[in-house]
C-alpha cells in the first residue's frame, strides 16, 4: 500500500511521543513492503536549535518531506497540518493516517478525494493546560469532530477515551495501545561524566516540562523526602517556559534536584538503564510512551492512579493518588528506604512490558485498519 502519514512533529525526533508512534509504525510498514511517506513539520526542535537535524528524504525505508511550516507559538502546528493534509490528500496515496485531533481538521480533504482516512486521537489534547481556552482549544474541539464525522477509522490508545467518544458522539473506535521495543541497557558513562550520576542514585522524570505531567507534586514532595539520592528532571517544555520557569523555582535551594533539559541518543538510553525509580506523577496521559520505554529498561515505577497509567503498571508498579503531594512524599520515602522492593519491581518489569506491548503487533492491528 501506498501511505502518508501526518500531525507529527518530524521524524526522526523524539520530541513526543506521536513522533515516536509515527516513527516506530512507519518503520515497520516500510520493511513489511508498503510505500510510507512522512509530512515533516518545518522549524526548530522543541529542545532547541541545538537539536535541528539536517534534513534528509529518507530514514528507515520511509520517505520524509518537510512541509511549509509557521514557527510561531499556536501557529505552527495550524499550519504545517493544513499544507500535510492539501498534500496528503492530492498524493497517490491509499490510505492516510492522521496523528492527534488537532490535524484531523484536514481529514476531509483526503476523505473527499477518494482516500481511506484513519485519526489516532493520542489523547484528548483540549484538556491538556496549553490548550484549554481560546483559540487552540476551539480547534482541537474542530479537529476532533472533524475526525468523528469523515474519518473510516479512530484509533485511541485507552479505554477511557474510546468511552469518550461513544458517549459523546455515538462514535464506536478501535483501542490500539503502543507498543515498547526490549532496550539494551547501558551503563552511566556519559551522564555519570556530565552530571555526576550513578547506577541508582537517582529517581528519573523523563517527558515535555507541562503541567499536566504534575512535576510539581514530584518536586514539593521529593524536598521533604529524606534520600541522598537526586531527583533528575529531564525533557523540555512545549510552549510552556512560564511553567519550566515555576519548576525551577520550586526547585530553588535543594541541590539534589537536577534539570538536564531535552535529551535524546545515548544520554537517554543511560538515564533509563541507571535510575532507581522512574516517576510519572501526570494529572492526565494519552498512552504514556515513557513509562513503556522506563518499564522496557527494567525500572521500578511510582505512576499517579489515572487509568493510562495504572492499566499499564498493573500490579508491576506502585501508585498513588492523583495530585495527593503527601501520599506521593510517603511512597517516595518508602521506596528510598527499601531497595529490596524496588529490586523485585525492577526485576519483573521488562519482560511484564514486553510482551504486553508489541510494535510488530501494533502494526499489524493499524495495517489491517487500511485495508
Amino acid at each position: 500500500m501506498k501511505i502518508t502519514m501526518f500531525g507529527h512533529k518530524r521524524v526522526p525526533s523524539r520530541e513526543g511521543g506521536v513522533e515516536i508512534v509515527v516513527e516506530e509504525l512507519g518503520a515497520r510498514m516500510a520493511a513489511l513492503g508498503h510505500q510510507v511517506t512522512c509530512y515533516n513539520r518545518g522549524g526548530h526542535h522543541v529542545g532547541g536549535a541545538g537539536f535541528d537535524a539536517k534534513k534528509v528524504k529518507e530514514y528507515r525505508a520511509m520517505r520524509l518531506k518537510t512541509v511549509p511550516t509557521l514557527d510561531k507559538k499556536g501557529l505552527a502546528a495550524v499550519t504545517s497540518s493544513f499544507f500535510a493534509g492539501v498534500a496528503a490528500a492530492f498524493s497517490n496515496a491509499e490510505a492516510v493516517h492522521i496523528h492527534a485531533e488537532g490535524p484531523a481538521v484536514m481529514a476531509w480533504l483526503p476523505r473527499l478525494l477518494g482516500k481511506r482516512v484513519i485519526v489516532t486521537v493520542h489523547g484528548l489534547d483540549w484538556q491538556r493546560e496549553k490548550w484549554s481556552h481560546g483559540f487552540g482549544a476551539k480547534y482541537i474541539r474542530w479537529g476532533e469532530k472533524m475526525a468523528v464525522k469523515c474519518a473510516h477509522e479512530i484509533i485511541v490508545l485507552s479505554k477511557n477515551v474510546q468511552d469518550y467518544f461513544r458517549d459523546t458522539y455515538g462514535r464506536e473506535t478501535v483501542f490500539i495501545p503502543n507498543g515498547v521495543t526490549r532496550p539494551e541497557n547501558k551503563i552511566p558513562e556519559q551522564i555519570g561524566a556530565k552530571y555526576g550520576l550513578e547506577k541508582d542514585g537517582y529517581i528519573l522524570f523523563l517527558g515535555r516540562l507541562v503541567p499536566e505531567k504534575g512535576i510539581h507534586y514530584l518536586i514539593e514532595a521529593f524536598r521533604s523526602v529524606k534520600t541522598d539520592k537526586k531527583l533528575v528532571i529531564a525533557g523540555s517544555g512545549s510552549d510552556t517556559d512560564e511553567y519550566a520557569a515555576k519548576l525551577k523555582a520550586l526547585a530553588e535551594g535543594d541541590e539534589r534536584i537536577l534539570f538536564t533539559g531535552f535529551v535524546q541518543g545515548r544520554p537517554l538510553e543511560e538515564l533509563y538503564s541507571n535510575a532507581y525509580l522512574y516517576v510519572l506523577p501526570s494529572d492526565l496521559e494519552g498512552m504514556p510512551l515513557s513509562l513503556l520505554e522506563a518499564m522496557s529498561y527494567g525500572n521500578c515505577c511510582l505512576v499517579s492512579d489515572i487509568a493510562e497509567c495504572a492499566t499499564v503498571v498493573e500490579d508491576r508498579g506502585v501508585t498513588f493518588p492523583k495530585g495527593d503531594v503527601e501520599q506521593l512524599r510517603k511512597a517516595l520515602q518508602t521506596l528510598c528506604d527499601e531497595p529490596a522492593v524496588v529490586a523485585q519491581y525492577q526485576a519483573a518489569a521488562a519482560d511484564f512490558i514486553c510482551e504486553k506491548y508489541n510494535w510488530d503487533d501494533v502494526t499489524e492491528k493499524t495495517l489491517e485498519l487500511y485495508r
